[in-house]
């Protein structure tokens, strides 16, 4: 099987990222893939490995219609079976390319779009629904990463649209988590904080991180030594640093650079935390629950799996700031709570599909559009 994928990650033309690796086993798996990444800036061409091939288109807004374009010209050089984009704006390419040239088209969703905090958060989104409202009949499949995005499309009225929506989130290797070795300790890396809250994250306006330097300076007056340790980059990490500085809070939160390896981090803190308005199948709360990492978020995906629940994880509603932090406060000063989270962060997942059992279980999404 021969595959197109639209998409708009940029990890996707880098060798040797987790993104990337991942490509490399979706060809293997399929049979041939090429990856067609329309982002801002124009990136070089590359073949990741034996049948996995990422062609790059830049620009602003040029993006679009040259990724256009360049699907067509590759659609008219090679034979492809099936295409699939992800997002409303790449899936609108999809659907064109789709009804030219005569081949099914499956648009994938990664965030829960339907939110009402995703629709009310900009313009941009309200015309990004709109879309895909349009998209989701037209659609050969819908692959979904949650089945909180999947029940928001039924409650849009789509109940006759349920036999093309797949739920299948984006894998996580359970067992390479939980047998990685600490490479390095949070605790001996800030030595003065005697209980460290972490957030990884990319560090734009959805993820609500002023939520959490809010409720920080709460936490920082009766705990002074409570480390809330930020990991991410993206366009608000300047205004959030602003804001600790306005807060006086730079003893109590830090910022460090993004890194693919996360583990050590999960091992060695103490809570994570998620304050977000809405996600698609957030993985980084799996991934802390899979280290052993007691996990507080927001009520958005995956917090209505059963993954996260009970001793697994505390779910507070969005924008409640209250609730977080009588959570934090419960956790910090209840030690014993702390070690019943932990024990069933641990006891989680019992059910996840191993890495080939995921691949495949994709592959036949995709051969089932054929």
């Amino acid at each position: 099987m021969k595959v197109l994928m639209i998409s708009g990650d940029a990890g996707v033309l880098k060798p040797g990222s987790v993104v990337a690796d991942r490509m490399v086993e979706y060809g293997n798996t399929f049979g041939e893939l090429d990856i067609l990444v329309l982002t801002r800036t124009k990136m070089p061409d590359a073949e990741l490995a034996s049948g996995t091939r990422v062609f790059s288109v830049g620009g602003r807004f040029y993006r679009f219609w040259g990724g256009y374009r360049k699907a067509k010209k590759l659609m008219q050089e090679n034979k492809y079976d099936v295409i699939t984009a992800q997002d409303a704006e790449r899936s609108f390419l999809a659907w064109l390319l789709s009804r030219k040239f005569g081949i099914p088209w499956q648009m994938q969703i990664h965030t829960d779009i339907f939110s009402s905090y995703f629709v009310k958060h900009s313009a941009s989104n309200k015309l990004r629904v709109r879309l895909a409202k349009f998209l989701i009949p037209r659609a050969s499949g819908v692959r979904v990463v949650s089945e909180r995005i999947k029940n928001s499309i039924l409650g849009l009225g789509f109940k006759s649209q349920e036999h093309k929506i797949t739920v299948l989130p984006i894998y996580l290797d359970i067992d390479k988590i939980r047998n990685a070795p600490v490479k390095m300790k949070l605790h001996e890396k800030y030595p003065s904080r005697d209980f460290i809250i972490l957030m990884p994250s990319r560090l734009s306006a959805e993820k609500n991180i002023y939520l959490a330097l809010e409720i920080m300076k709460t936490i920082a007056e009766r705990f002074p030594k409570t480390l809330l340790l930020i990991v991410g980059e993206g366009p608000e990490k300047e205004s959030l640093k602003q804001k600790v500085k306005s807060l006086k809070l730079e003893a109590n939160i830090k910022f460090e650079d993004w890194t693919d390896d996360l583990t050590s981090y999960y091992k060695t803190a103490d809570l994570y935390l998620l304050t977000s308005n809405y996600e698609g199948g957030a993985r980084a709360p799996l991934e802390a629950l899979a280290a052993g990492l007691p996990v507080l978020m927001t009520d958005v995906a995956p917090a209505n799996e059963d993954v996260i629940d009970g001793f697994n994880g505390m779910v507070v509603p969005v924008g409640d700031a209250r609730a977080i932090y009588q959570k934090i406060t419960e956790v910090i000063t209840i030690r014993e709570r702390l070690g019943a989270l932990k024990d069933g962060a641990k006891a989680s997942f019992p059910s996840v599909l191993s890495k080939e059992e995921y691949l495949e279980q994709y592959k036949k999404i995709l051969k089932d559009l054929l």
